[in-house]
């Protein structure tokens, strides 16, 4: 809170390049959405490039950490009026920011009545606030989790407002080993999302115990820390910025490998939907998927984009790591 809070007041006061992380081009929607969020909105945002993922039309997003409400902004305008986005942050200053521009955004956009709100709490405890069970399609979090001294309580918590079907998409900065106790008692190591990040093959396990279906590598790129003092406070421990989706599959939903078609109609995605690091689904192209793909497309807001058709071979994708 008081890093957040207080000793930065803007982007370029971060000390390393942790947070300032390049993920891939945007589609243009995102990139016009981008245009038309305020000013210190966007100076005031800490995370690691965007975290939007695809097919929003309509849907309820909840947004962990979502600091000065960049990406919620983002958000309102890809679910559109009938879609709504919460976003929840621990700092009193950073929700502030978000919630003053909340009638500049929504006459920006043309809309009647707000589809934003903020609250502010700990991502740990959503129940504290009010966020019931089964009450969210989708959830992302940007460059966040990694401050949350216990993970699992996040994505706990996570998997518990998301409706059967939804999903956790989230960029994050994830570690080549666990970290010394040293390490993560280091502030300003902590507040630069490094002395918290959280051992990448951990993921795996954590969102297993959870309830998840295993994790989807969507990107990764390696971190260059661009500080001497702190490179040699971290010694030989490599870090990465990822992004992964994770989905609520219910049990009904498996069935076996299939062939699945994209029929295109996901704005900013017509010719082809780059779902993960190991899939691209080209519009009209058949494509062998295994069973736990398969069921994925099926229970998400992806299943009217396919057709999905039994059979295939369920020859399991290579899971991508960091």
């Amino acid at each position: 809170q008081d890093y957040y809070g207080r000793e930065l007041q803007k982007s370029e006061d971060l000390k390393t390049n942790t947070c300032v992380t390049p993920t891939r081009p945007l589609p243009e929607a995102v990139r016009d959405a981008l245009q038309r969020v305020h000013e210190e909105v966007v100076a005031r945002y800490y995370g690691c490039g965007l975290v939007i993922p695809e097919c929003l039309a309509s849907c309820r997003v909840l947004d962990l950490g979502s600091g000065s409400g960049r990406d919620c902004y983002l958000l309102s305008q890809l679910v559109g009026e009938r879609g709504h986005v919460t976003g929840i942050d621990m700092t009193e200053g950073q929700v502030e920011v978000a919630k003053k521009h909340i009638a500049y955004h929504m006459e920006k956009f043309g809309y009647q009545k707000p589809n934003v709100d903020f609250l502010q709490g700990y991502m740990e405890k959503l129940g504290d606030v009010g966020l019931a069970d089964e009450s969210y399609d989708i959830v992302i979090s940007n460059c966040v989790i990694n401050l949350a001294p216990d993970k699992r309580a996040v994505l706990q918590e996570a998997y518990r407002v998301l409706k059967p079907g939804g999903e956790m998409y989230f960029s994050d900065i994830y570690a080549s080993q666990r970290l010394s106790e040293d390490l993560r008692k280091h502030s300003v190591l902590w507040g630069e999302c490094l002395a918290g990040a959280l051992f990448w093959g951990d993921l795996y396990s954590i969102a297993e115990e959870v309830g998840f279906s295993p994790p989807r590598l969507v990107t990764a790129s390696p971190i260059a820390i661009g500080n001497k003092e702190l490179e040699g406070i971290i010694g030989d421990c490599r870090f990465v910025s990822a992004t992964f989706r994770l989905f609520k599959v219910p049990g009904s939903s498996w069935a076996g490998p299939a062939q699945v078609i994209y029929n295109s109609g996901i704005v900013g995605h017509e010719r082809e939907l780059v779902f993960d690091a190991n899939f691209t689904f080209k519009e009209g192209e058949v494509v062998d998927v295994d069973a736990e793909m398969a069921a994925i497309l099926r229970s998400s807001r992806f299943a009217d984009k396919f057709l999905i058709q039994a059979g295939g071979a369920d020859t399991a994708a290579t899971q991508g790591c960091c």
